[in-house]
This record gives C-alpha cells, sequence and structure tokens, in this order.
C-alpha cells in the first residue's frame, strides 16, 4: 500500500505547530522515506530523525510547552477522554498508520487505571511498508507447509515489518491462508476507526488493541484461524496462551527481541515456548542499518532447548 506515500506524510503537518509547517514540508520533500521520526520535546527544537542521521526543524526556536499542547489536542481530535485507552498504553494511532508516542507523568485513577498528565514530548513515528522485505525468507519458511516461527532481533532490526509483509503474503493470492492478527500495539494493521491503513490482504481479521494472550484465545474462538500473527511475544501469559493454541493446530507467527540464541534461551517464558515446539524454526535479523535483512535461520530442534 505504502513506503512512505508522500500524502500520508504531508498529513502530518497538519498536526505541527504552523511555524514548523513550511520547514518539516521541505525536508519531508528533500529526504522522503528517509525520515523515521519526528521529535518534539519541551525547551529544544524539533528534530526529524532520518535512517543514519537527523535534521533539526527550525533549530533556533525550541518547542514551548502551549506548542506541545495544541500538538496533542489536535492528535487526540480535541477529545482526550475519546483516547484513554491509547494513551494508558503511551501511544495514539493517526490515519495513514502513523503512530505518536507520547511523553509525561503518569497518573492513576482510584481503579487504578493510569494516563498522562503534563505531556513532555512528543514522537511521531512515520509508519511504513516495505512491501517484499521477507522475500528472502519466504519460500523456505512458507511456500509448501506453514511452520511455527519466531522472528528475532534487536529492537529497529524491521521485525515489525517483517511480520506486516509476511501476513500480507499469507493471506493474499495464491496463499489464501485464514490469518489474525492480533495487533495488541496497533503497529502490525495500524487501524484507524476501525479500518487497517496497512496492507493486510484479503483473507486476514485483526483484533486490533488486545491484550496478546486475550487475542490470541479470542482468535481461536471466534474467527477459525489456520495462522495466528502476533508481535513481541515475551511474557508468562504469552507463552501459556500460545501453547494452548498450537495444541489446537494453528500456526503462531511472532517476533521477540533477543539478538542471539543465548539471549533468547536466557528468557525463561521463551525458553517455555521452544521447549513445546510451538516453534520450528528462528530467524535472527541482523540489526543495525540492515533493516529486515535475515542473519541466520535456525532449526529449534537442533539446538537442543
Amino acid at each position: 500500500m505504502k513506503e512512505n506515500n508522500a500524502k500520508d506524510l504531508k498529513n502530518i503537518l497538519n498536526y505541527m505547530p504552523d511555524y514548523l509547517k513550511q520547514s518539516a514540508s521541505e525536508l519531508l520533500d528533500k529526504y522522503g522515506k528517509e525520515v523515521n521520526e519526528i521529535r518534539m520535546r519541551v525547551g529544544k527544537p524539533a528534530v526529524a530523525m532520518l535512517t543514519n542521521k537527523h535534521q533539526f526543524i527550525r533549530k533556533e526556536i525550541p518547542v514551548s510547552q502551549s506548542d506541545i499542547s495544541s500538538t496533542f489536542e489536535k492528535i487526540c481530535d480535541y477529545s482526550v477522554y475519546s483516547h484513554q485507552n491509547e494513551l494508558s498504553h503511551g501511544y495514539i494511532t493517526l490515519p495513514g498508520g502513523h503512530r505518536v508516542g507520547i511523553c509525561g507523568t503518569a497518573a492513576f485513577d482510584k481503579n487504578g487505571n493510569r494516563t498522562l498528565k503534563y505531556i513532555s514530548s512528543l514522537n511521531i513515528r512515520i509508519a511504513g511498508e516495505q512491501l517484499g522485505c521477507s522475500d528472502k525468507i519466504f519460500d523456505g519458511l512458507f511456500s509448501d507447509t506453514i511452520c511455527g516461527t519466531l522472528i528475532a532481533g534487536p529492537p529497529c532490526s524491521g521485525k515489525t515489518t517483517l511480520l506486516k509483509d509476511i501476513a500480507l503474503k499469507l493471506s493474499s493470492s495464491p496463499y489464501y491462508r485464514k490469518v489474525v492478527v492480533v495487533d495488541e500495539r496497533e503497529e502490525l494493521a495500524s487501524v484507524y476507526r476501525g479500518v487497517p491503513q496497512n496492507s493486510v490482504g484479503e483473507f486476514c481479521d485483526v483484533l486490533s488493541g488486545y491484550p496478546k494472550a486475550e487475542g490470541i484465545i479470542n482468535a481461536v474462538r471466534t474467527l477459525s484461524p489456520e495462522i495466528i500473527i502476533c508481535d513481541e511475544i515475551g511474557d508468562k501469559a504469552d507463552a501459556e496462551a500460545v501453547i494452548d493454541v498450537v495444541n489446537a493446530g494453528i500456526d503462531i507467527i511472532s517476533s521477540v527481541h533477543a539478538r542471539n540464541a543465548d539471549e533468547l534461551y536466557r528468557r525463561e517464558p521463551i525458553k517455555k515456548l521452544l521447549k513445546s515446539g510451538a516453534f520450528e524454526k528462528i530467524v535472527f535479523l541482523k540489526g543495525g542499518s540492515s533493516r529486515c535483512e535475515p542473519d541466520s535461520v535456525i532449526e529449534v530442534k537442533d539446538y537442543g532447548v
């Protein structure tokens, strides 16, 4: 659907203070899909984070508290209350699948629900799809039969981007597998007002905003999936849910933060998952500037977990 679509990028400008719009527009024209984030911090100049460098936006003018407040209100469509669930997770999803990370002071109500006050910085994370980024591994993993697969790598190595492309391929021609994406952090499908902003394929259903364990179980109960795809699996509840559905004959494709097998096996919930047979293969990504690039593909059984 898009690789940092120019129209989507320009729509981001509508949320920014007027004095930043022209400079930010020129920067987007110049660097386009290299732009990964736009950060606004109180008392600091706004800055765009590119693939291998940064560019200040009006470096001579620091962002004020009123700039942050007005941008935050626009991001919330002037209704902070209607975004409380997203805010409790620290972000808001925009049209086009872009996400704004919200930094401030945590506040809790009498029921223990968390929200944010005294917003001090905003991180606009630019959504982008790299269609075809899974080509190097797809045929070897999924062309004949599907197997439980774990995508492992350090932060920003392209795990989520890879999962998006795998979901799209499996739920589209010629495969047409029934795929459910459990999108707890709303990064895989980037649903905005019920509509996925990322390409997910004709045979894909999306459970957006569900806690992973709950979403995985709910998918089995209501959507009869052949494959469940989710991002950043890791805690005990996630592991138990995965084991339950794998025993029901459903394949899981997920990701985890780990640079190598040693890091992976030190995490007890992941080690339990690997012992259970939920995952047959692990794809390790290179990381660094080599986003979505596989470093190695290993068979879990060969490592004697």
